[in-house]
C-alpha cells in the first residue's frame, strides 16, 4: 500500500506523545508499506533528523511553518479569518503547493492525517483520508484558557468557537476519522452523530518494555514523575505533586525522594529547597535516561487534570513494571481498573493514601505490576496497534474502489 502520511511535527526524537506515536507507527507500516512523509517543521536545525525519518519512508519531505507561534501575522489572521489561532499557527504554504503537486503527479492508496490541523494543506482529492485525532483539541485550549487572567479571555474563547467549529468540518472531510481513546470516539459522536470514528490506541514502545521486573524498592521509595513541560497539563501536575502532594506525604515518609523529569522541567517547575527532590532536565532525543529513571524508580505519580488525549507516560511506567498512581483524568481513555490495574487518587490525601497502602503492601505492589504490564503486551504495543491501523486502511482503501 502506498501511505501518504502527514504530521505538524517531525516524528523525530520522540520526545513528545505525538511523536512517540507517529515513529512508532511509521516503524511497523514501513515494514510492508511504502510510507511518503510530508512533515512541517519550525527551525532548521530540526532537519539533522531527516536521515532517521529517511531509513523508514520512501520520500521524506519537511515543509517549513512559522518559527514563533505568537508572530504579528499569525495574530491578525487568527483574528481577522474564520481560521483558529492552532490552524494558523502550523500552516504551511510550502507544504500546500507541495501537497497539491504530490497528489497531481503520483499516486496513493491513503492519506494518513495526524491532527485535523494538518487537514488545510490538502487540495480536494479523491485519496480516501484517515483523519487520527490524538486529542479533542477544543478541550485542551478551553483547559489552558481557564487558567489565563480573566482580562484576556475573551478573545481566546472567540479562538475555541473557531477551534471547535473547525475540528468539526475536517473530521466531515475525512473518509474515517480516528481517535486515541473511547471516551473521545463518544465526544465526537456526540457532536457529530453522522460520524462512525474508530479507536487507534497509543501504545508502549519495545524498549520501554522490561524482559523482568526491577527490584522492589519499598522501604527507600522513589517517585517519578516525567513528561514534557511545555504543556500545561504536565506543569500543573508536577506543581500539584510538589506543593500539595508532597508536604502530606513528607509527614509520613521524612526521607522519600521524589524525581521531576523532563523537557523544559527546570524553566516550568517551581522549585522547592528540598534534597529529597530532584529537577531533572532531558534533552528531547535522550531516551536512555528516561529508560533509566523509570527503572530506578518505585512509583510513577501522575496527578493529572487537564484533558488531551491518553498518556504515553503512563504507558511507558506500564511497560517497565512501573505501578502507577494516577487520577481519573489521568488515565482517561485507558481501559484501566483501579486496585487491579492502577491505583487512583485525584486529592492530596487519597495519593498519600495510595501511596502509603502499595508501599505497605508488596503483595498490591506485585499485582498492579503484573495486571498492567499484562495489558502492554496484550492491547497496548505497536505491533498490534499498527495491525489495526492497516485493517482501517484496508477498509476504506476497498469501500473507495467499490465506488
Amino acid at each position: 500500500m502506498k501511505i501518504l502520511m502527514l504530521t505538524p511535527y517531525l516524528p523525530y526524537p520522540p520526545a513528545s506523545g505525538g511523536q512517540i506515536r507517529t515513529l512508532n507507527l511509521i516503524q511497523y507500516l514501513s515494514k510492508k508499506h511504502d510510507i511518503t512523509l510530508i512533515s512541517l517543521y519550525k527551525n532548521d536545525q530540526e532537519k539533522k533528523y531527516l536521515s532517521h525519518l529517511q531509513s523508514y519512508c520512501k520520500s521524506v519531505y519537511l515543509c517549513k511553518r512559522p518559527t514563533k507561534p505568537w508572530e504579528l501575522k499569525n495574530i491578525f489572521k487568527s483574528i481577522f479569518t474564520d481560521d483558529p489561532f492552532l490552524i494558523v499557527r502550523n500552516f504551511s504554504s510550502e507544504a500546500k503547493t507541495l501537497l497539491k503537486h504530490l497528489l497531481k503527479t503520483k499516486k496513493f492508496d491513503v492519506i494518513h492525517a495526524e491532527t485535523f490541523y494538518i487537514m488545510p494543506h490538502l487540495p480536494p482529492t479523491n485519496v480516501p483520508i484517515f483523519l487520527l485525532e490524538q486529542t479533542i483539541e477544543y478541550m485542551v485550549y478551553q483547559h489552558f484558557v481557564n487558567s489565563l487572567p480573566w482580562i484576556i479571555k475573551p478573545f481566546f474563547l472567540l479562538d475555541i468557537m473557531k477551534l471547535k467549529r473547525s475540528e468539526r468540518y475536517y473530521w466531515g472531510k475525512a473518509k474515517l476519522v480516528g481517535t486515541v481513546s473511547q471516551s473521545d470516539r463518544a465526544i465526537i459522536q456526540k457532536l457529530e452523530p453522522l460520524i462512525e470514528p474508530v479507536v487507534v490506541p497509543n501504545g508502549a514502545g519495545e524498549e520501554m518494555i522490561v524482559s523482568s521486573f526491577p527490584k522492589m524498592n519499598l522501604k527507600q521509595p522513589l517517585l517519578l514523575f516525567q513528561g514534557n513541560f511545555s504543556w500545561l497539563q504536565n506543569t500543573e501536575a508536577a506543581n500539584f505533586l510538589l506543593n500539595k502532594i508532597y508536604p502530606e506525604l513528607k509527614k509520613k515518609y521524612p526521607r522519600i525522594k521524589i524525581i521531576i523529569a523532563g523537557q523544559n522541567a527546570k524553566n516550568k517547575i517551581n522549585q522547592l529547597t528540598d534534597n529529597n527532590i530532584q529537577i531533572i532536565d532531558i534533552a528531547p532525543e535522550d531516551s536512555q535516561i528516561v529508560i533509566k529513571l523509570y527503572r530506578q524508580a518505585t512509583l510513577f505519580l501522575a496527578p493529572i487534570f487537564g484533558p488531551g488525549g491518553t498518556r504515553l507516560k503512563i504507558l511507558a511506567a506500564m511497560a517497565n513494571g512501573l505501578p502507577v498512581i494516577a487520577t481519573k483524568t489521568g488515565i482517561q481513555g485507558l481501559d484501566l481498573i483501579n486496585n487491579k490495574d492502577v491505583l487512583i487518587a485525584n486529592k492530596p490525601e487519597e495519593f498519600v493514601k495510595q501511596i502509603t497502602n502499595v508501599l505497605k503492601n508488596p503483595t498490591l505492589y506485585r499485582q498492579i505490576q503484573k495486571n498492567a504490564f499484562e495489558l502492554i503486551k496484550s492491547r497496548y504495543n505497536w505491533n498490534k496497534i499498527a495491525q489495526q491501523l492497516e485493517i482501517e486502511y484496508e477498509k476504506i482503501v476497498s469501500h473507495e474502489n467499490r465506488n
